[in-house]
C-alpha cells in the first residue's frame, strides 16, 4: 500500500473548471481568457484547471495545431496562448480573486519532436532497433521510460519549475495509471515540501488513489450515460456509487462531471448524452460526495463539439443561462457543511421513492443537511417519500419554496425536474 498522502484541506469544498484554451475566445490566448476571471469568481468557480500550456511537437502532429498533450517542451509555454510571463499574469490575477490555479501535466509520453527525443533519447522506451515506440495507439507521442532515474528527475524539476517559478496551486495528473505509482509518490513527496498542492488523477485505480487528492469516476459518467440511453432503473447508478464504497476508503475525494475536453470533442455534449436531464446530472455532480468539474462553455451552455486538433471557439452569445444554476450551488457548497466531500462527519443517504426514475438522497453534517431529488426522466413523475429519512420541512434553493415530506403526501415532479432542498 502506498503511503497516503492528506488533502488541502480546501478540496473538501472546492470545484473545478476546466479551460480549453485555444478554443476559450477568438484569440486563444492568456490575455484574452483574463477578461472571463471576474464573471467566472462570480459564478462561484473555485479552481482553474488549464489544459496542457506547453508547446505542442510538430513532428506527428495531428489537424493543423496539433493535440495539447503532445508536449514538445516541459517548461515554456505554447506561443498560442502567450509566454511564461503571461502565464504568471494570468496565475497572479486568478490568486487575487481567490482562485487556485493547476495546470495538466502529461507525465507518459510527449510529442514525437520533443527536445528530449534529441538531447536524452534515453528518456524514452525503445524497440531492439532503438526506435521510439508508444503502447496505446495514439501517433504523435512517445512513451517516457520510467526505468530511467534521470528522467524521473529531470520530470520532477520540470514540474517544480511551474510550482516555484509560475505559483501554480496543483496539477491534474493525465493518465496517471499508466505512469508508475512509485513515481508520482516520489514527485508528490519532493514537490509538497516547495508548496502544499492539489493533486487530481485521471485514474480511476482504487491503489492510485492514496497519493492523490482526487481521481476521476469514469464508471459513473459511462454508467449513467448508458442509464439515460437504454432507459434503465434507477438501481443501475445505485451499482456503481455502492461498488465505489466498497472500492474506495471513505475519506477518498472523486471527481464528478458531466463533461470535460475528451468527452465533448469525442463522444458527445452533455445534452447528447443526457438530453433534457443533462442540469439534472450537473446538480449530482455538485451535492453529491465529490467534486464538481465545469468544462468550458457549460455555463452557456455550449451545445457543439469543439473540435481538438484545430482552432474552433467556443460561440459565446453573451448569455449564460446557466451562470445563477451553477452559482447557487457552488455556493451551497461552501455554505453548508452537508455537501463536504470526504468528510468523516458527512453522511450519505440513498432515499427510496416509488419511482423507477427518480433519483433521492440526503447529506447530513451536524445540525445542517440538503435534501437532491431528481427526476431523471421525460415524464412527469409522481412519487411518495416513503423512506422516513428524507421527512421533514425543507426549502427549495432554487425556487425558494417550502417543501414537507411525510407518509402519505405525493408530490408532482416535473420532468427532468431537479430539487436541491436545505433542512429547516
Amino acid at each position: 500500500m502506498p503511503q497516503a498522502f492528506m488533502p488541502v484541506e480546501w478540496a473538501h469544498t472546492t470545484n473545478i473548471y476546466e479551460i480549453n484554451l485555444r478554443q476559450y475566445t477568438p484569440e486563444g490566448t492568456f490575455a484574452a481568457f483574463a477578461k472571463h476571471l471576474p464573471r467566472l469568481r462570480d459564478m462561484g468557480v473555485e479552481v482553474l484547471w488549464f489544459m496542457p500550456i506547453t508547446p505542442i511537437a510538430k513532428a506527428g502532429m495531428l489537424g493543423t495545431l496539433g493535440s495539447y498533450y503532445a508536449c514538445e517542451d516541459y517548461v515554456s509555454c505554447n506561443e498560442e496562448y502567450g509566454s511564461v510571463e503571461d502565464f504568471k499574469s494570468v496565475v497572479k490575477q486568478a490568486h487575487a480573486l481567490g482562485f487556485k490555479v493547476i495546470i495538466d501535466w502529461v507525465a507518459n509520453h510527449t510529442g514525437l519532436g520533443h527536445t528530449w527525443t534529441k538531447t536524452h533519447p534515453d528518456y524514452y522506451l525503445r524497440d531492439e532497433a532503438g526506435n521510439h515506440i508508444e503502447k496505446n495507439g495514439w501517433t504523435d507521442v512517445v512513451d517516457l521510460n520510467f526505468g530511467n532515474r534521470n528522467m524521473e528527475r529531470a520530470m520532477i524539476e520540470a514540474m517544480q519549475f511551474w510550482v516555484e517559478d509560475c505559483d501554480i496551486d496543483g496539477f491534474r495528473c493525465d493518465m496517471a495509471h499508466l505512469v508508475p505509482l512509485r513515481f508520482w509518490q516520489q514527485a508528490r513527496t519532493w514537490l509538497d515540501t516547495k508548496k502544499r498542492l492539489f493533486w487530481l488523477a485521471e485514474c480511476e485505480e482504487a491503489n492510485y488513489h492514496p497519493v492523490f487528492d482526487a481521481t476521476y469516476t469514469w464508471h459513473w459518467m459511462q454508467d449513467s450515460a448508458r442509464f439515460m440511453r437504454e432507459g434503465r432503473h434507477i438501481d443501475i447508478l445505485e451499482k456503481v456509487l455502492y461498488r465505489y464504497v466498497d472500492d474506495f476508503a471513505g475519506n477518498a475525494l472523486r471527481l464528478y462531471f458531466t463533461s470535460n475536453h475528451d468527452e465533448n470533442s469525442w463522444n458527445g455534449t452533455e445534452y447528447e448524452k443526457y438530453d433534457g436531464a443533462a442540469p439534472a446530472f450537473a446538480v449530482f455532480s455538485a451535492t453529491w460526495n465529490g467534486i464538481p468539474l465545469i468544462y468550458s462553455g457549460q455555463e452557456m451552455p455550449n451545445k457543439k463539439r469543439l473540435k481538438f486538433f484545430d482552432k474552433d471557439p467556443i460561440a459565446w452569445t453573451g448569455e449564460y443561462a446557466l451562470h445563477n444554476f451553477y452559482k447557487t450551488l457552488l455556493g451551497l457548497r461552501l455554505t453548508n457543511a452537508a455537501l463536504r466531500a470526504a468528510d468523516p462527519h458527512t453522511l450519505t443517504y440513498k432515499l427510496g421513492t416509488d419511482h423507477k426514475q427518480v433519483f433521492a438522497y440526503k447529506r447530513i453534517n451536524g445540525p445542517q443537511s440538503v435534501l437532491v431529488i431528481l427526476n431523471l426522466s421525460d415524464e412527469v413523475a409522481w412519487f411518495e417519500m416513503h423512506d422516513g429519512r428524507g421527512h421533514g420541512q425543507y426549502v427549495e434553493v432554487f425556487e425558494q419554496k417550502t417543501y414537507e415530506f411525510k407518509y402519505g403526501v405525493w408530490f408532482e415532479m416535473p420532468a427532468w425536474g431537479y430539487w436541491v432542498m436545505e433542512g429547516n
